[in-house]
């Protein structure tokens, strides 16, 4: 079950579904992560990602979403699925 209110986005990985958010401590992992010094460099970085980059996003928004590190096996993931989830999930969050 996710929290509309908090911008969560549930994501099927191997048949279970994870839950995506953007909290304040995944942003800052991102902005470490991408070297942005700040959320407007972050979204300029955001825009052109590569498949690596996407896997860091993913990780990011799902220790938001409460995911213990290694808890959603990434191998199983529907790419095209999660940078649907992804952008759904800053969707919500900046809505």
């Amino acid at each position: 079950m996710t929290n509309a209110a908090r911008g969560e986005v549930v994501l099927e990985i191997g048949g279970r579904p994870c839950v995506l958010c953007l909290t304040m401590g995944a942003l800052a992992e991102l902005e470490a992560a991408f070297g942005a010094a700040d959320p407007a460099a972050l979204g300029a970085r955001l825009k052109s990602l590569s498949g690596e980059d996407l896997r860091v996003v993913l990780g990011a928004l799902l220790r938001g979403g409460g995911a213990d590190a290694g808890a959603c096996d990434l191998d199983g993931v529907d790419w095209g699925a999660a940078a649907k989830a992804a952008a759904d999930c800053f969707r919500a969050a900046f809505a």
